[in-house]
């Protein structure tokens, strides 16, 4: 049954990810946290797996959608994103060595629920605030390292951060955001999981967990990759906001639940 949930789990926050620029990750880590059905830092390889299946297949099935990735700025902020998930997977382990399991979901969940509320006002307020232009390589860098620091230590692949963050300092709409955020969660949860495996820091888990988890999250690229040939930017903006506030809420209740257990 628990295999079941995630393989659910991971469908649906990967279709409404790929479609967004989440990629899925935002949603399944705290969701699974939620439930309780395996260690926080078990979910948080096994949800930064799943992203980079659904980041790999979204990129291939969006080809010749229209929408275009804009190499230029967003290869140096992806390049930026896998050093800054290096460290941020350092960041990690570095607190899960000195902290239970409930303290490291407190932590996790705390910083995620911050980090949305932020970006949620943001995007709210978006229209009437600036945006830049960034072209200049070494700032793009230097954003992303950023970026793939909070987004590895989160175990979410980049989420809502990566879009934001595309708005502001690229000026992109929503759907052009989402795309170029895909790509760079293909960097950094790349970047991420070559980390773990050489220098020995992946959990125990079950093997047939990861397989439907990134099952699932193909799956979910393929029917989100169908879903956003169909939707303007707006559509794909309110997605955006709704999704926003549902991570919030599961955020708040895991920031209560670990709070009272560490």
């Amino acid at each position: 049954m628990t295999a079941v949930i995630m393989f659910i789990v991971c469908l649906a926050a990967s279709g409404v990810g790929s479609i967004a620029g989440y990629g899925g990750g935002v949603i399944i880590k705290p969701v699974l946290d939620a439930l309780h059905i395996l260690p926080v830092s078990t979910i948080s390889f096994l949800s930064g797996c799943t992203v980079l299946a659904m980041s790999v297949v979204s990129l291939l099935k969006s080809r010749g959608s229209g929408v275009m990735l804009r190499l230029r700025t967003t290869t140096p902020l992806a390049i930026g994103a896998a050093a800054g998930g290096l460290l941020g997977k350092w960041l990690f382990e570095l607190v899960k060595s000195g902290a239970d399991e409930n303290v490291l979901g407190f932590t996790q969940s705390l910083l995620l629920l911050v980090t949305t509320v932020l970006v949620w006002i943001y995007t709210l307020k978006k229209d009437s605030l600036p945006s830049y232009h960034l072209e200049n390589i070494t700032v793009c860098a230097a954003v992303g390292l950023a970026l793939g620091v909070v987004s590895s230590f989160l175990g979410i692949g980049g989420g809502p951060l990566n879009v934001a963050l595309l708005f502001f300092f690229f000026s992109m709409d929503a759907k052009d955001a989402a795309k170029n955020s895909i790509f760079i969660i293909l960097f950094s949860q790349t970047a991420s999981l070559l980390s773990a495996v050489t220098q020995q820091n992946v959990p125990e888990f079950v093997w047939y967990h990861l397989a439907l988890m990134a099952a699932g999250g193909i799956g979910g690229a393929l029917i989100g990759s169908a879903l956003s040939k169909k939707m303007d930017n707006r559509a794909v903006e309110r997605l955006l906001l709704g999704l926003m506030l549902v991570i919030i809420g599961i955020n708040v209740y895991n920031v209560i639940v670990y709070g009272m257990a560490a």
